[in-house]
Formats: structure tokens, C-alpha cells, sequence
């Protein structure tokens, strides 16, 4: 008896080879840079250019750290202005962000809806187009050439508010109240009952803002003249812009870069995969 092919088998069968190929093709850029980072000079500009190394070489790397261990600020000072920008900055926008969302998303009172409205009139903006008043605040607090410069508006980040609130929306009223009764003030609230229930949302909350913290070159060139308190990221653009002698170490220097945002990818991916799910669904 001849059995009868099961119709979804197929059909999963489809949606998996189809993701398999996008998954390859949204990855190959990703890939061409690592191998970028180990091709010799020869090969980095080839034309067609190649997808994979043939003569794997350490060279890039190491003309890097000779380039910056000769600079006039030591690496390890650049390195540990992104550190110390970037850690604040994410900590600080999602401790903010989620104190704020709290009482937009599980209290209502006089002005909250109009507050909304203008974090999501807020999100319209680009970040350009608010960098000249930003410098102007920036300057009459006489923070420019300070850390805090930069750490200030990346706390004050209206995305991760509306990320916030819209998960915390979806935590039933009921888990509220019944901490009230128990006794716990709305700060306990907040940390021990909402935090534990959107932690999806903050660990995607943390990938995003460490990403844009670690990787911004125009904003600390903006408040940033002193060099000894330049992030990593402003001290990369300059070896880039060296030209065809330093393709090599800039080939290096990008794949440095996008390492950190890459690791706190993978340790938080199945979290943000169902903050991308979830997000909007209310209950």
C-alpha cells in the first residue's frame, strides 16, 4: 500500500530550504568581512573581488596594534573610553527607560497618553536633526570635552521608553496588585514583579543600545576634542581614512569592531528573537 505524502511535510520542507538560502545570502556580508581581516593586500583588492581568503595571513592585525600602540593616546586608553561610554550609557538608558515605561504602562494618570505622544513624536526625528540643539544644551551645561557629553542624551533615548511600555502593557494588572496587597511599594513593583517579566525586552533593549554606543563615530567627534578621551570607534575612522597602505588594518580594525555587538548577540538571541515576536501584542 503505497502511503500518501504528507502535503505540510513538503511544505515545511520549502520554508526551511528558502530560509536556509536568505540566512546564507543576509550572512555573506558578514562572512566577506571576516575574510577581509585575513586576506593579504594583494588579495583585499582583487577585481572581481573573492568571497574566501586564499593565503590567510595575521598581518592586518598586527600592523593595527603597531599603528596604534604608536599613536599618540595608547590603545588601551581608547579602549577604555568605549568600555566605559558604552557600559554607562546602556545601563543607564535601561534603568531610565524602564522606570519611565512603568508608570506609562500600569498607571493612568492626567497627561500620560499626551507624554506618550511625544516619545512616539519624538522617534520621528533624526538623530542629525536634534545634534545642533543637543550641542547647544551640551555647551551651556559646559559638558562638552566630557564623558558625560555623550553618556546624557544615549541615557535619554526615547526608543528604548516605547519599547518598554509596550511590553509592560502585556503583564496582567493582576500580578500587580497582588504585590500591592502583599505589601511591596511601586519600586519593588517595578524590580521584582515587572523587571523578571519583560526581560526579553531589556536584554534586546541592551543589544540596541550597545550597538549604537560602540559603533558612533559622528556624535563623539561632535562633543569629543580632547584625544585622550576619544572611544575606540574615532580612533578607527582615523586608520581608515589612511588610504591603500592601511586597507589591511582597517579590514582588522572593522571586524574588531563588530566582535562586542556580535557576542552580546548570540548570548541574548533567543531573547530578542521573541522580543521581535512578541512585540505589539497586548493583552
Amino acid at each position: 500500500m503505497n502511503r500518501r505524502i504528507n502535503r505540510s511535510l513538503w511544505g515545511n520542507m520549502i520554508v526551511i530550504i528558502v530560509l536556509t538560502v536568505v540566512a546564507i545570502f543576509m550572512a555573506l556580508p558578514l562572512v566577506y568581512s571576516i575574510m577581509n581581516a585575513f586576506k593579504p593586500l594583494d588579495e583585499l583588492f582583487l577585481f572581481p573581488p573573492r568571497l574566501f581568503v586564499r593565503r590567510p595571513t595575521l598581518k592586518n592585525f598586527s600592523d593595527l596594534f603597531y599603528l596604534m600602540s604608536n599613536s599618540f593616546v595608547p590603545f588601551s586608553r581608547y579602549l577604555f573610553n568605549s568600555v566605559f561610554i558604552s557600559f554607562l550609557s546602556t545601563l543607564g538608558h535601561v534603568i531610565i527607560a524602564s522606570m519611565a515605561a512603568y508608570p506609562l504602562a500600569k498607571h493612568r494618570f492626567p497627561g500620560s497618553k499626551f507624554l506618550f505622544n511625544l516619545v512616539i513624536f519624538s522617534l520621528m526625528f533624526s538623530g542629525y536633526v536634534t545634534n545642533i540643539p543637543r550641542f547647544i544644551i551640551m555647551a551651556k551645561l559646559g559638558l562638552l570635552d566630557t564623558y558625560f557629553a555623550l553618556i546624557l542624551p544615549y541615557i535619554g533615548a526615547t526608543l528604548g521608553l516605547f519599547l518598554m511600555k509596550q511590553f509592560m502593557e502585556q503583564i496582567p494588572d493582576s500580578y500587580i496588585e497582588s504585590a500591592r496587597i502583599d505589601g511591596a511599594n511601586e519600586f519593588r513593583i517595578w524590580w521584582h514583579v515587572v523587571m523578571p517579566n519583560v526581560k526579553p525586552a531589556w536584554l534586546t533593549l541592551i543589544l540596541f543600545a550597545f550597538r549604537d554606543t560602540w559603533n558612533d563615530t559622528y556624535t563623539p567627534a561632535l562633543y569629543l576634542h580632547n584625544e585622550a578621551m576619544k572611544p575606540f570607534s574615532l580612533a578607527l575612522t582615523y586608520i581608515q581614512q589612511g588610504g591603500f597602505v592601511r586597507a589591511g588594518a582597517a579590514a582588522a580594525a572593522a571586524v574588531l569592531m563588530m566582535l562586542p555587538s556580535l557576542i552580546i548577540f548570540i548570548l541574548t538571541q533567543s531573547n530578542v528573537v521573541e522580543t521581535m515576536k512578541s512585540a505589539g501584542i497586548k493583552e
